[in-house]
C-alpha cells in the first residue's frame, strides 16, 4: 500500500475517532442542559407509564394547569420502567415535553457515553492494526518478489557470462589446435 494512502486513511481514522468521542461528549452535555432546564422549572406529578422499552417510555400525565400531556419523545433516563407503572416525574413547567422519572439525572448519561467512545476507539484501533498488519505483509511480499526478480536477473546474468566465456573458450581452442 502506498504510504501516503496509508497515512491518510489512519487519519481519517483518528478523525472518526474523535467525532464518536465528541458525539459521546455532547450526548452527556445535551443531558445537563435537559437535567438544567427541568429544574429551572420544575413541577412533581404522578404518570402512567402507557409503553416501555430499554430506550423508550411513554407516560401520561396532568400537568398543574390541569391539562393532559404525554411528551412526544417519552421519558428521559426511561430504564427499569414497566407499563402499567405509576411513577413520580418531573418535568419542565414551561414545556411539558421535557420529563423524567424523580430522583434521575444526566449522570446517568455518562456510562453509556463512555461506552460509546470506548468502544469506538476500540474498533479504530483494530482497524488502524489492521491496516497496519495488510501493509506490512504487502510490503514483505513486495521486497520478496524485487529479491527473487533480482536473483533471477543475477543468475541470467551469470548463465550469459559463462556463455560468453564459453564462446570464447571455443574460439580460443581451435586457434590453439592449430599452433
Amino acid at each position: 500500500m502506498n504510504p501516503t494512502i496509508l497515512r491518510r486513511v489512519q487519519i481519517v481514522l483518528l478523525l472518526v475517532g474523535l467525532v464518536v468521542t465528541t458525539m459521546a461528549l455532547v450526548m452527556v452535555a445535551g443531558c445537563h442542559r435537559n437535567d438544567a432546564q427541568i429544574d429551572a422549572h420544575r413541577a412533581i406529578v404522578m404518570a402512567d407509564v402507557v409503553s416501555a422499552d430499554r430506550l423508550h417510555a411513554a407516560v401520561n400525565f396532568q400537568t398543574a394547569d390541569g391539562q393532559f400531556h404525554s411528551p412526544r419523545l417519552g421519558l428521559l433516563y426511561p430504564t427499569e420502567l414497566t407499563q402499567g407503572q405509576r411513577i413520580s416525574v418531573e418535568y419542565d413547567a414551561t414545556n411539558p415535553d421535557l420529563a423524567r422519572p424523580a430522583g434521575r439525572s444526566w449522570t446517568l448519561a455518562i456510562v453509556p457515553a463512555i461506552s460509546v467512545a470506548v468502544i469506538g476507539w476500540i474498533i479504530v484501533g483494530l482497524v488502524m492494526v489492521a491496516l497496519a498488519e495488510v501493509n506490512r505483509r504487502l510490503t514483505r511480499r513486495a521486497a520478496q518478489r524485487e529479491s527473487s526478480s533480482a536473483t533471477e536477473d543475477e543468475w541470467g546474468a551469470a548463465s550469459e557470462e559463462n556463455d560468453d566465456q564459453d564462446a570464447i573458450t571455443e574460439r580460443e581452442s581451435p586457434e590453439t589446435s592449430n599452433a
